[in-house]
């Protein structure tokens, strides 16, 4: 294997060598000798390999072994600072063109092991299931889009009307009155004709409408408006399939995603087991029942669905890639609005005996 050197800088201090990698923190490393400096210095200069980097230092007169250096490249891998170089791009001239950033993005979490383009290869592989395309789904269909999700399935029963435009970029006035999973679909396929699209004009109003939808889909994204327990058919259906459930929205001032990793995490099921009956009598029983009772406008502005379109689809990036474990899994994470937009996570509750958590494959 050939190693390349991540973008850094590095300076001598004494018998310290500084080095930069993220600007937000900087590495001392010992190095009385100068050999890791003259290390960096010579994997500086382009990729090579343990032999070809032993003989370079060996002109240099710093003799050092081939096992040396694997065990050098070993521990600068394990500070984040060298990635395979046959793995920095995808191969392709367009497809490393078009995935320029995100291909930049997962340089920082590149190692020996788990390439950038491995990343950007499992997002390509990737199938989304998108259920909702409005407020937070809109935005999250661009991000799953730009990020490039190999193929997604859209489901929404909605048309487009004047009021979506305050928080739904996707779509045009010419689209007034035009389904809007279908605009949606002609959006992503004009965006990125790689991306396979399947478009479902389908209201959700019990399980059995979510059933042919979960095939070979990796993830489950978004959430359904309109019937109470909509969540709950929608976590049955993602645990049954093993796939991971990424939602979130609006109460009146927070803005909340939460996320269930099938298998290993409590579900909405497990967390709805901790609410308090609605006829009991307790002030924490009859908040409860009056909240539920609530019928709020949707309040949700254009920056406020960006956030959380941007939110659920960072927390699907972790599922899907694995460049770093689920932030909410098994809890929510609520930005308070009257805080400003301060992040705290609040884990499920787990229910031993919950029957949804029964469904996960083994």
């Amino acid at each position: 294997m050939r190693v390349m050197l991540k973008e850094c800088a590095w300076e001598s201090l004494g018998d310290d060598l500084i080095v930069v990698h993220d600007p937000r923190e900087a590495l001392t490393l010992a190095d009385p000798e100068g050999r890791v400096a003259a290390l960096l210095d010579e994997l500086g200069r382009g990729p090579a390999s343990a032999a070809e980097l032993s003989s370079a230092l060996a002109a240099r007169g710093v003799e050092v072994t081939v096992a040396e250096i694997q065990e050098g490249l070993a521990g600068l891998d394990s500070l984040g600072l060298i990635e395979n170089a046959a793995e920095r791009w995808l191969g392709d001239a367009a497809a490393d063109e078009r995935h320029f950033s995100n291909l930049t993005f997962f340089g920082s979490f590149a190692t020996l092991e788990r390439s950038r383009a491995e990343f950007v290869r499992r997002l390509r592989d990737s199938h989304v299931l998108v259920l909702g395309v409005g407020g937070g789904g809109s935005s999250l269909v661009q991000c799953l889009a730009g990020l490039g999700v190999g193929a997604m399935t859209l489901v929404d029963r909605d048309d487009v009307a004047p009021r979506n435009f305050a928080r739904q970029f996707l779509y045009r006035h010419a689209d007034i009155g035009r389904s809007k999973v279908e605009r949606a679909a002609a959006w992503v396929h004009a965006y990125d004709p790689g991306i396979e699209v399947r478009a479902v004009d389908r209201w959700i109003s019990g399980p059995d409408d979510l059933k042919d939808l979960f095939g070979g889909v990796d993830l489950v994204a978004g959430g359904l408006d309109g019937e109470r327990d909509a969540h709950l058919w929608v976590n049955e259906a993602a645990l049954r399939a093993g796939a991971p459930l990424v939602s979130g929205g609006m109460t009146r001032t927070q803005l909340i995603y939460c996320s269930v990793d099938p298998g290993k995490s409590p579900c909405l099921r497990c967390d709805d087991s901790d609410r308090p009956s609605l006829t009991e009598t307790t002030p924490r029983g009859v908040a409860h029942r009056l909240a539920r009772g609530l019928r709020l406008n949707n309040g949700l502005t254009g920056p406020m669905a960006m956030q959380v379109g941007s939110l659920i689809a960072f927390e699907a990036l972790r599922y899907l890639t694995g460049f770093e474990p689920p932030r909410a899994a098994g809890g929510r994470v609520t930005l308070d609005l009257r805080d400003g937009l301060s992040a705290s996570w609040e884990p499920f509750p787990r229910d031993p005996g919950c029957p949804a958590c029964a469904l996960v494959p083994r």
